[in-house]
C-alpha cells in the first residue's frame, strides 16, 4: 500500500493511485493533468520519506475529473431578544481530481 500526503489550497490530503479527492478549486478545465509538487510525506510500502516541509523533487500527478459546487450549507445568524435573524446559503466550488501517478 503506497500513499502520500500532499498540501493544496491550505489543506492536507492523504492520496494514493486511483483515489479521487475533492480539493479547493483549481483554474483548469476537466481532462487536464495537474502536478502536485508540495509533497509532505511519501510511503512506498517499505520506506517512509518525510519532507522538511516538502520533499524536494517529489511530484504527484492527477487528472482533473470535474469542476463543481458542493452541497448548500446554511449560515444562520441569531440574536436572542432583539428580533435579529439572518439566513443565508453558501455553496463552495471544488475540483475533483483522480491521482494517476506517484
Amino acid at each position: 500500500m503506497t500513499f502520500a500526503i500532499i498540501e493544496t489550497g491550505g489543506k492536507q490530503y492523504k492520496v494514493g493511485v486511483g483515489k479521487k479527492i475533492q480539493i479547493e478549486k483549481l483554474p483548469f478545465e476537466a481532462g487536464k493533468t495537474f502536478r502536485f509538487d508540495r509533497v509532505l510525506l511519501k510511503f512506498d510500502g517499505k520506506e517512509t520519506v518525510f519532507g522538511q516541509p516538502y520533499i524536494p523533487g517529489a511530484v504527484i500527478e492527477g487528472e482533473i475529473l470535474r469542476q463543481a459546487r458542493g452541497k448548500k450549507k446554511i449560515v444562520f445568524k441569531y440574536h436572542s431578544k432583539t428580533r435579529y435573524r439572518k439566513k443565508k446559503g453558501h455553496r463552495q466550488d471544488f475540483t475533483e481530481v483522480e491521482v494517476t501517478k506517484m
